[in-house]
């Protein structure tokens, strides 16, 4: 038998526009998506409530790394002033972001994946094993 392992996500949605370097398609011209980031949060314990964290909480840090995109050109904000916009490496981004808040808060729940979907049909991911 297996250990538990706790895990809940919280969604944020932001609009805003990119353009993907070197792409040499139609994904190269800037364009506009309205984004959606679900990001996983898990722990092999719940908190002294029966939480892994509350989804305010993780909203509040979600929200937090994504509010500097809202309405604005990914490409202008950084690490995207140097890294290309594509949705693999905002993924990863956001989990490296919310990881660095959950530790700074010293909260015993690490990020598992990060979701992003630039439309309904197009999804990428990224977690770390």
């Amino acid at each position: 038998m297996g250990h538990s392992v706790y895990e809940i996500s919280k969604d944020f949605l932001f609009s805003a526009a990119h353009q993907i370097r070197f792409h040499g398609g139609k994904c190269e011209r800037l364009h506009g998506h309205n984004w959606r980031v679900r990001v996983h949060v898990r722990a092999s314990t719940l908190n002294r409530i029966g939480m892994v964290i509350d989804f305010a909480d993780l909203q509040r840090m979600v929200a937090e790394v994504g509010a500097r995109f809202d309405h604005r050109n990914v490409n202008e904000v950084p690490p995207f002033d140097e890294l290309n916009t594509t949705a693999e490496l905002i993924a990863r981004h956001f989990f490296t972001e919310v990881e660095r808040l959950l530790a700074e808060e010293g909260v015993r729940v690490s990020v598992s994946k990060v979701e992003v979907w630039e439309n309904e049909g197009s999804l990428a991911v990224y977690r770390e094993e």
